[in-house]
């Protein structure tokens, strides 16, 4: 009989990476979803892969009690996270500004509570307690309902950040259903928003499996599984490349010129991208390389704001916008997901491409997979309190960065022309060396993690 496989994917990427690549192509077992999308996100979704099911999951509200637990076990892991790696940037990653008076009050509060709890003992004290407190709100009984009606084999979520997700794998452990998640990215376990518990999670790397073994050695080293991830994958399949003709005839590019790509991060991450993408056309224009290069703009797709239109409209003939292909729905963020289509355009761009600019975003690793190499931007445009590269460069997913030489680095505002032109002679870098630290088993991750869930 074949397994029944309930997958739950909470966003886009996980859309993406999971549901578009071969992992739940030709397999023997059933899949179904777990989902919130609607109509338009799932025939999409069906057109890649094969559903034998899909079911809704019901309304769900957090308590005031389940969140106060939940913040305070993320304030002190936070802390503590900080504190055991002697790395302060991991600070960064707990939100201090709120919005409204019962906000501010509420985190007021879980900050003086978590000033009186100490040690990880205390912290798995918190967790037990929390996933007690789950039990109590009508979304699990709903939950528990539904998936005694459904009888899947396995749970498996794309996400495990995802708030909800906590409940949901609580109700199924309660029944016995195997669990399984992933860790979204590679930034994201000294953070502190591990939502969920799982009976297996599968991992990126070596790498990975030893931080999760650090920042939470209440997790059996057994229920760490690394399979790698599929999201690589992509590249190594020739029919993602677009004809080249085509390709360069879509977007008015001009064969004759290098391309160099500007990848956007998210507002949040690098608020100063604009400026950034200007100082980049400026400096090629005044180096006289704006004759032989051409700059290809892709921003965050999640970012929809308008806040690189006045770069493009000054810089209309070297920069050309090239927008990822997602359908967004400001207003229903479950319709936030990527057509197939953009798969193949952002494997055709780092084919096609020379290099890449960014602030330390893994567009590194998308290029590299093409010998491609990468420039970080390593400049404050100007002095802010609130953001530095510096500290960026800090944050602790950096540490596992082997050399310097993985990538170029644009160090000062007026280098960038000599920056650009030695990428260009020598694209050389140990992007792969990096690469293998962060990703093991780049070819064969949608096979291990098949694997994994039979």
């Amino acid at each position: 009989m074949a397994k029944q496989i309930l997958v739950f994917t909470p966003d886009g990427t996980g859309i993406k990476n999971y549901l578009y690549s071969n992992v739940f192509k030709n397999t023997e077992a059933q899949i179904s979803l777990f989902h919130n999308f609607d109509a338009d996100t799932l025939a999409q979704i069906s057109s890649e892969i094969v559903l034998h099911n899909d079911y809704e999951i019901p309304r769900y509200q957090e308590g005031v009690k389940e969140k106060f637990l939940r913040e305070l076990i993320h304030t002190v892991r936070i802390r503590e996270n900080a504190k055991r790696e002697n790395n302060p940037t991991i600070f960064a990653f707990r939100k201090k500004k709120h919005k409204g008076w019962k906000l501010k009050l509420f985190f007021a509060l879980v900050n003086a509570r978590a000033a009186f709890v100490k040690g990880e003992k205390s912290i798995q004290k918190l967790e037990r307690k929390y996933d007690k407190m789950l039990t109590q709100n009508p979304f699990y009984h709903r939950i528990t309902e539904l998936l005694k009606k459904v009888q899947p084999d396995v749970l498996f979520c794309t996400h495990q950040r995802e708030i909800k997700a906590a409940t949901v794998f609580k109700a199924a452990r309660d029944l016995g259903i195997k669990t399984v998640t992933v860790i979204y990215s590679w930034d994201n376990i000294p953070k502190a928003r591990l939502a969920l518990r799982a009976d297996a999670y599968l991992l990126w790397s070596e790498y990975m499996k030893e931080e999760m073994k650090r920042f939470y050695p209440d997790i059996h080293e057994d229920q760490l599984i690394v399979t790698g991830t599929p999201q690589f994958e992509f590249y190594k399949d020739p029919d993602n490349i677009i004809p080249k003709a085509d390709f360069y005839e879509r977007y008015g590019l001009d064969p004759s010129k290098k391309i160099i790509c500007f990848s956007g991060d998210d507002v949040k991450t690098s608020p100063y991208d604009p400026y950034y993408l200007r100082d980049l056309a400026k400096g090629l224009t005044e180096a006289g390389m704006d004759d032989a290069c051409q700059i290809v703009f892709r921003r965050c797709p999640v970012d929809v704001s308008g806040r690189y239109d006045w770069v493009l409209k000054e810089y209309p003939n070297l920069i050309v916008d090239m927008p990822p292909l997602w359908n967004f729905n400001s207003a229903v963020w479950t319709a936030i997901y990527p057509q197939y289509e953009d798969v193949k355009l952002l494997v055709s761009l780092a084919y096609y491409g020379d290099l890449v600019i960014n602030v330390g975003s893994t567009m590194a690793f998308d290029f590299g997979m093409f010998q491609k190499p990468c420039i970080y931007i390593n400049y404050d445009h100007k002095k802010d309190p609130n953001w530095s590269v510096n500290t960026i460069y800090n944050y602790q997913h950096f540490r596992s960065m082997p050399s310097k030489k993985a990538v170029y680095w644009w160090n000062e505002r007026e280098a960038i022309a000599a920056v650009v032109q030695q990428a260009l002679e020598e694209p050389s870098t140990t992007i792969a060396d990096w690469f293998e630290v962060v990703v093991n088993h780049g070819e064969t991750a949608s096979e291990n993690i098949k694997k994994a869930l039979r």
